[in-house]
């Protein structure tokens, strides 16, 4: 079994399980409300597509639908991948993916979480996503339902300085307007490819 770890991130204890050193690396946090329009779920499936091989991080909670079903096509890829917990830092029923990607030592599970929050809430899911951002570099959030947790937090980034990516969509007008880089699901990858060849 892996052992528990504990880092200083955000001034604070973490609890970690697999290669910490993955936080030393560029890191891209992905946040999305639950409630996504249909063009922006098949964008984001192309990014965790096309992001794989670009060296950054991928960050994420992994909880709203979206975010879930990029889980298991970034885990195809070999960049590192950080799983923020909203609750105490568990091991119970590990898929064997996340298994392997953390022996591999690809994978890095994080909770800023005491032993007493055992079970997802709303309030926790919230400091997650708080968590998430602050030790990521870069911050993508494909949609952000009005009114929305996922909302507010965007409009404390914006106004706090951080670059937030969103894609480009009607849906996310607001968004846009509001401060955030509107971009392709490709952005990342080409980036990467023109940081290489330059």
């Amino acid at each position: 079994m892996w052992q528990q770890q504990h880092l200083e991130l955000c001034t604070r204890g973490v609890a970690a399980i697999g290669n910490t050193r993955i936080c030393e690396r560029q890191k891209i946090a992905l946040i999305s409300s639950q409630k996504c329009p249909g063009d922006i779920i098949l964008k984001t499936y192309d990014f965790a597509r096309f992001v794989r091989g670009s060296g950054d991080v991928i960050v994420s909670g992994f909880h709203s639908p979206i975010e879930k079903d990029c889980l298991p096509i970034l885990l195809r890829g070999l960049d590192p991948i950080i799983i923020v917990q909203a609750h105490k830092l568990s091991t119970s029923r590990f898929p064997p993916e996340w298994r392997d990607a953390i022996e591999a030592g690809r994978l890095l599970l994080l909770s800023p979480f005491d032993d007493k929050d055992k079970r997802v809430t709303r309030e926790l899911a919230i400091e997650r996503n708080r968590f998430i951002v602050a030790i990521s570099d870069e911050v993508l959030i494909p949609y952000a339902y009005p009114g929305s947790t996922t909302e507010a937090l965007f409009r404390d980034l914006i106004s706090s300085g951080k670059r937030v990516y969103t894609f480009q969509s009607q849906a996310n007008a607001a968004l846009i307007s509001a401060g955030a880089v509107a971009i392709a699901p490709d952005f990342f990858k080409n980036r990467s490819a023109s940081s290489v060849s330059a």
